[in-house]
């Protein structure tokens, strides 16, 4: 946008947050001016992602607003410069920051159409279609219906987990149900984000885009599975669409297995043990 010299310093209603607002209603917030929590997302470098909010400051000798888009990524905090801002209101220049981080292309959406330059506008998406929009929302990250299942299924078998936890703590790759005794790591992966050779159909809208989006994740699952493996972890993946006690019998039997081995492993080690000590 094109600055302009102001005669008067914003007001405070311009910029600065409403004192004792809580996180929650700071997510709001962003989520209202964005569109939508999707909006909000931006791309690491590792394929991955994090949410995104805007931050509006004015300089203690300024008469202009700046904002500017942060995320977190593993407790460290990262910043890029947006633009100028110049409404009246604070969602309004909310609003007016994520239409200008989205139109540079700072997030992992794209602008769909030129919003109006004032107020909350409508939610921004992936692409102009409803249909994608509403994959978009439908992508809810952990706890979603069939991780649930999936979940339940797993503990009426009487096994114990871990959610939602890196199975290498280092690596940044987050298994949805982890077994740390056995090693092993389940993954739920979601037809549409994973590219299910059953139900995956190829996006009409802005194709070229969903087709380099579909083809890192499936790199990334592979490159997940082989830095696991090198660790000795097991990695099973499970579709969304599969039947969630089928799931959990082929994940029970995985985690039985690989404890059994430990057992054996561990006895065979204790009978060494003894028999060295016998020698000398």
């Amino acid at each position: 946008m094109t600055s302009r010299w102001r005669e008067a310093k914003p007001a405070d209603a311009a910029w600065r947050a409403p004192r004792g607002l809580s996180a929650t209603a700071r997510r709001q917030e962003q989520d209202l001016a964005a569109g939508c929590r999707d909006a909000r997302m931006v791309a690491l470098p590792d394929g991955d992602s994090a949410v995104g909010s805007i931050c509006l400051r004015l300089p203690s000798k300024g008469r202009r607003v700046y904002a500017y888009l942060r995320w977190s990524v593993d407790g460290k905090t990262h910043e890029r410069y947006v633009g100028e801002v110049a409404e009246q209101t604070r969602s309004a220049n909310l609003a007016m920051a994520w239409r200008l981080a989205h139109k540079r292309s700072l997030t992992l959406v794209v602008a769909a159409d030129e919003a109006p330059t004032s107020g909350v506008r409508q939610p921004a998406s992936w692409a102009s279609s409803p249909a994608v929009r509403s994959v978009m929302r439908g992508n809810k990250g952990r706890d979603t219906k069939p991780e649930l299942a999936l979940r339940s299924a797993i503990h009426r078998l009487g096994l114990r987990y871990r959610v939602g936890v890196r199975p290498l703590p280092k690596i940044r790759r987050t298994a949805d149900v982890v077994f740390p005794r056995a090693k092993v790591a389940v993954f739920l992966d979601g037809c549409f984000w994973h590219g299910c050779p059953d139900h995956h159909r190829p996006a009409k809208v802005n194709s070229d885009f969903w087709t380099e989006k579909l083809a890192g994740n499936k790199a990334r699952d592979v490159q997940t599975d082989s830095l696991l493996a090198a660790e000795r972890w097991m990695v099973i993946r499970v579709w969304e669409h599969e039947e969630p006690f089928e799931a959990a019998q082929r994940v029970a039997e995985a985690v039985r297995a690989r404890i059994a081995r430990q057992g054996q492993g561990e006895i065979i080690r204790r009978k060494i043990a003894r028999a060295e000590g016998d020698s000398h």
